[in-house]
């Protein structure tokens, strides 16, 4: 905890001051830091949604290369199954791997509010500790 040196009129308002605006300070670079990380889920569910769509797609072009010439049809099937395991293989890496990251930057997230709400109940306590000793300094006999 912060120790304030004492002045006539009780805390050293400058020391105070300070300290509270490097509280609200670093209380905005945590929320900064949330957003980006709001902003990176949102990104990475995008991407897992194009490499879901690329998928799809691919799915589709196996289909029309089954329903080619007879004499073709083989060597199609043998190629549209490699490139389906492939995809899928891929596919499964990548959503896998953004899945991972979306989990890991959601419990950074959920770390960080914690630590916000941390900061603020001893930001309250400070301050009401502040409040506490004005209104002792009413109680003072001059």
């Amino acid at each position: 905890m912060k120790k304030f040196s004492t002045s006539f009129k009780g805390y050293n308002k400058h020391e105070v001051n300070d300290f509270v605006a490097e509280v609200a300070d670093k209380y905005e670079a945590m929320l900064n830091n949330l957003r980006q990380r709001d902003h990176k889920i949102k990104e990475l569910n995008e991407q897992m949604q194009h490499y879901k769509n690329m998928e799809s797609t691919l799915n589709k072009a196996v289909s029309i290369a089954e329903e080619t010439s007879s004499q073709i049809k083989k060597i199609a099937r043998d190629e549209s199954n490699s490139i389906i395991k492939e995809a899928k293989q891929n596919a499964s890496r990548i959503i896998n791997e953004a899945l991972l990251k979306s989990s890991k930057i959601e419990q950074e997230s959920i770390n960080l509010k914690h630590r916000v709400n941390i900061m603020k109940t001893r930001l309250k306590q400070t301050l009401e500790e502040e409040l506490a000793i004005i209104d002792d300094i009413d109680d003072i006999d001059y």
